[in-house]
């Protein structure tokens, strides 16, 4: 089980280790599935009782999800910066992901058995002052200039052969649209991903 630590916002040399057992992660995928089910066949919201989860799941995280049918990318939205529950979190980005990212037409009923949900529980942002920090491979990058900002995940390196520098670039280009070398002049931050999907942890989508 991959764990990670969180840094407490008020006592800066204490952290939290924090870790999801098998049957979280696939409470969290459901979750993101039936978000985006009940939206498609327009019927009541999806409704969670927190009472009958662990408190792992309510703890304030932001999350990416990432939707992919056939192996290609259909659709990916995230939040860093929250105070909502996990649970929540995942639910709302499993709705923008499907119908909110603009990269791609709506998600449609026919093509969800089709598509696989991963999801991305992240830890707090870190600033950077040199790219050197940046552990590529292990660590996403976020960068901001101005109004203007991007993200890659950690598992963009591996998904793409991308190094360091293409990493960097098709970022500050393609994702925060401030130019190929963008990233030199902009904010950087580093977080870490507790990655996870349905292909890995469910033989069957429902």
């Amino acid at each position: 089980m991959k764990q990670f630590a969180f840094n407490s916002e008020n006592q800066h040399n204490e952290t939290t280790e924090y870790s999801l057992s098998a049957e979280e992660k696939i409470k969290l995928l459901k979750i993101a599935r039936t978000t985006i089910e009940n939206q498609l066949k327009r019927q009541q919201n999806t409704q969670i009782n927190d009472n009958q989860l662990s408190e792992a799941l309510k703890m304030p995280c932001g999350a990416f999800v990432t939707l992919r049918k056939k192996g290609q990318l259909r659709g990916c939205i995230g939040r860093f910066k929250v105070t909502e529950p996990l649970y929540n979190v995942v639910l709302q980005m499993a709705s923008a992901a499907a119908f909110q990212d603009t990269r791609f037409k709506p998600v449609e009923l026919h093509e969800m058995n089709d598509i696989d949900v991963e999801i991305s529980v992240l830890t707090p942002l870190k600033r950077i002052q040199n790219i050197d920090e940046f552990v590529y491979g292990k660590q996403g990058i976020y960068m901001v200039k101005g109004i203007q900002s991007g993200t890659f995940l950690p598992q963009v390196a591996t998904e793409t052969g991308w190094d360091k520098e293409e990493f960097l670039g098709h970022c500050a280009r393609d994702k925060a649209g401030i130019g190929w070398d963008g990233w030199k002049s902009a904010e950087l931050f580093t977080y870490e991903a507790l990655v996870f999907c349905e292909e890995e942890l469910l033989h069957t989508k429902s």
